[in-house]
């Protein structure tokens, strides 16, 4: 099958010239009558006979010798009925394809005189076909129905994405009769990023502000398809935060990687298709191409991770050659950092920001949203209570647990632990083995218990036969490098582990217990029609642990352990596995392979330090050959070096070498290191590179206060760094009374949304030389309170505004971009 040879075949059935800056008959426009024919009735056999072969093989008919002639006579006459039928291109084009081929077959009443009923369906089903190349060519022909086409499509459009993406799951709030998600704008928690140059963490929405090409990095629950999610909707709705202005009117595709990575990245006619839209045929042909082709696109590529890693070079092609492509549209790719290196996009001016974890102030402001939407559905005042309660002992607990506050870094993992200890009344399990036991026997149990009801569907599994069944799922997902599979595959896989397990076996086939594990587990859903996955890749990556500790299969992680895609996994499964297993696994991978490329080598050894942590019980001896083989792993040269050894987590910090007589360059990547790591033990180490004059190693500790304990940091680290030509951020109101205690800075970058009076109360006004507002101050800003600083000499701002006034005489304003 030719598209383009129908395209043509296509175009000859009509005139060349025609208005087209308005709705036009399609009678005029044949080019078999009228004064402009350029065709005989005698030539529409001849098309006719063509287009037969051609769209035959598109929809996959088969025509025998038999049966040719009397279809391409059908045929014909069903094609001189456009001349006949009363219909403008633009009323013809809305009818759809279906619609527009009854009206032909109403035209050309004899058409199918000669055919018997078997070939009169064959011929409906290519009088269709042909008539959807019809439509395309009208619209494509006249700008008017194209753009009349393409605003009907893009209301409708924008509803669905509205629709699909208005609501996050927020895990453990559906207790009682509460839903099992809640709408984007009530769930939704600003998320902050930051860059490797030292400056100011923001809010997501300031840092995409302007920029038109971005990878952003996050790891797992970190809360990047919520990102895209809230982009998608914020645009559809026309509601935009003031920062995204600049979005305004553009149209959103999200295309999550594990929807089209088996037949690469689609053209954008493709889009819709390639991620399931169920009303991707209804888009009007060319639409997508005309919306690249104007810049108007907002291109939310979610998920690079979610490719196999030798997919990933054809993805990154295509990301560089679409942008170019089509210059003027906005593109948003997310990945966790793992799975692509630095720089991975910088080619082609991608600006790489990350998710920052979640900071002290926005773990506390998740756990108030959370509590607010788990109370929307308690009418009785002693829940309500009880649930205030709650709250509040659980602010307390994360502030004061080490390891609470250590799992509490993302939303995934803030909603766990809000869920669980609601679920417990106020008790909570530690250690990350512990909580995803406690999770998964919430999310598996809990639910219809709660609720005292029978099961709905007839079926009543207790909890490890569903821990098993799922297991067998994201096994499969975990051998095929997915993260998604067929529901057909899924019936399959299920098919064969049930007659194993009597409980299942007993109350259904492959069948009824998929749609068991799917609706009443909370783990599964269908993203799709036709296809399932887990809630979050996160319980995917624990049950393939799970699975493959149970099947004692070491070696295949051991083989497997220099795929980023299975370090999850493979830390999971030191925490799940017995000493002996752990110890084996280890050795396996600190051992020498014949077939390792030295990159792989390194990444094994790393990734076995990594899992050191997660080892409840370990040979001392086999933890000291860790430490041993890893040591001199932990000196990085380079920046991206640096930041790779952050992923490994508190155990880093017991091998990173001692900082006092290294160069400043080394200094300053080991200061990347450790303050990529968010636990307070990193500060003991940092106290050692406190006294350094390096510019570049003072603003990296600079930059991270608010990842740690604020007075704790700011006496140990902020009160011992050289005030030269620094900036000292200030995020939130404790760090702000914390430097003014510390008797205020010369240069203070304020990185937080702060009223006038918050400011000039907090900072020291005879010592205030150099402000940087390093946030959206809004539309018009009034300025004239800076007046209470003598000193003030530059005002630094990050964003444009519409108009600033009041700025006192002398001081010099520098405007980002400007």
């Amino acid at each position: 099958m030719d598209p383009a040879a129908i395209a043509t075949l296509v175009q000859e059935l009509f005139v060349a010239d025609g208005p087209v800056d308005r709705p036009v008959r399609i009678a005029s426009l044949v080019a078999f009558q009228g004064d402009h024919r350029t065709l005989t009735e005698r030539d529409l056999p001849r098309i006719a006979s063509a287009l037969l072969e051609d769209v035959a093989k598109e929809i996959d008919e088969e025509i025998t010798d038999r049966v040719r002639p009397q279809l391409t006579d059908a045929l014909a006459r069903t094609l001189h009925s456009l001349g006949t039928v009363d219909l403008d291109d633009l009323r013809a084009v809305r009818l759809g394809s279906e619609a527009f081929a009854r009206h032909l077959a109403v035209a050309a009443p004899d058409a199918d005189e000669e055919l018997a009923p078997a070939d009169a369906h064959t011929h409906a089903a290519l009088r269709e076909a042909v008539c959807a190349h019809i439509l395309r060519f009208l619209t494509i022909r006249s700008p008017f129905v194209a753009a009349a086409e393409d605003a009907a499509f893009e209301e409708r459009y924008a509803q669905d994405i509205v629709a699909a993406h208005d609501h996050l799951t927020i895990y453990g709030i559906d207790l009682t009769h509460s839903p099992d998600s809640w709408p984007l704008d009530a769930a939704y928690l600003s998320l902050e990023t930051e860059t490797d140059g030292g400056g100011p963490s923001a809010p997501a929405e300031q840092a995409l502000a302007g920029r038109t090409r971005v990878l952003l990095w996050g790891v797992a629950g970190s809360g990047k398809t919520t990102l895209v999610q809230r982009l998608a909707v914020s645009v559809a709705r026309g509601d935009l935060p003031a920062p995204l202005e600049g979005l305004r009117g553009r149209v959103p595709f999200v295309l999550p990687v594990r929807r089209f990575r088996r037949d690469g990245f689609p053209e954008p006619d493709g889009f819709l298709s390639a991620v399931r839209y169920p009303h991707a045929a209804a888009q009007p042909p060319g639409w997508a191409e005309r919306v690249l082709s104007r810049g108007r696109g907002l291109l939310l590529v979610d998920g690079v991770d979610e490719a196999p890693e030798d997919e990933r070079e054809r993805l990154r092609e295509a990301l560089r050659e679409l942008p170019t492509r089509y210059p003027g549209n906005v593109w948003l790719v997310t990945s966790r950092p793992s799975a692509v290196r630095e720089n991975w996009l910088s080619s082609e001016r991608f600006t790489e920001l990350k998710l920052s974890p979640l900071s002290r102030e926005g773990v506390t402001a998740f756990i108030r949203r959370w509590h607010a939407a788990a109370r929307q559905d308690i009418t009785d005042g002693a829940d309500l209570d009880r649930l205030s309660g709650y709250e509040e002992t659980l602010l307390d607990a994360v502030r004061i647990t080490r390891d609470l506050g250590r799992l509490a870094t993302n939303p995934l993992m803030c909603g766990l632990l809000c869920a669980l200890h609601r679920d417990r009344r106020g008790y909570l399990p530690r250690g990350r083995k512990a909580l995803y036991d406690a999770a998964l026997s919430m999310l598996l149990e809990r639910r219809d218990r709660e609720r005292a009801m029978l099961p709905p569907d007839g079926i009543d599994l207790p909890q490890e036969p569903k821990i098993q069944l799922l297991q067998k799922l994201a096994h499969w997902m975990l051998v095929n490098g997915r993260s998604e599979m067929d529901r057909a595959t899924a019936l399959e896989t299920l098919g064969q582990y049930i007659p194993a397990i009597p409980h299942a076996a007993r109350q259904g086939g492959p069948e009824e217990i998929y749609r068991h594990l799917l609706n009443r587990t909370g783990l599964l859903r269908e993203p799709t029609p036709g296809s399932v996955d887990f809630v979050h890749r996160t319980f995917q990556d624990y049950l393939s642990a799970r699975a493959v500790v149970e099947r004692h299969d070491f070696d295949f992680l051991i083989d497997h352990a220099h795929l980023d895609d299975w370090e999850e996994v493979i830390r999971m499964s030191v925490s799940l596995a017995r000493p002996d297993e752990c110890a084996y696994l280890l050795e396996g991978l600190l051992a020498a392979r014949k077939d390792a490329r030295p990159v792989h080598a390194r990444h094994r050894k790393l990734l076995a330090a990594a899992c050191l942590e997660h080892a409840t019980e370990l040979d001392p001896e086999v933890r000291s050959r860790v430490h041993r083989y890893t040591r001199d792993l932990v000196r990085p040269t380079s920046l991206e070096g640096a930041r790779a050894l952050g992923w490994i987590g508190p155990i880093v910090l017991e091998m990173l070498p001692d900082p006092s007589g290294v160069s400043d360059e080394e200094a300053h990547r080991l200061a990347v290191t450790a303050t990529s790591i968010a636990d307070d033990r990193a500060i003991d180490y940092l106290v050692r590179l406190r006294g350094r004059a390096s510019w570049a190693v003072r603003a990296r500790l600079a930059a991270a206060w608010r990842r740690y304990d604020t007075d704790r940091y700011a006496e140990e680290i902020i009160a011992h760094l050289d005030e030269r030509e620094l900036d000292f951020p200030v995020s939130d109101l404790e760090e702000l009374r914390a430097l003014r205690r510390l008797g205020g800075r010369p240069c203070v970058q304020i990185a937080g949304a702060f009223t006038p009076e918050q400011l000039t109360e907090g900072l020291v006004a005879e010592r205030l030389t150099e402000l940087w507002l390093a946030y959206d101050l809004g539309a018009d800003l009034d300025l004239s309170w800076l007046a209470v600083f003598p000193r003030l000499e530059i005002l630094r701002l990050s964003h444009r505004n519409a108009e600033v006034t009041g700025v006192p005489e002398g001081v010099q304003v520098i405007v980002a971009g400007a």
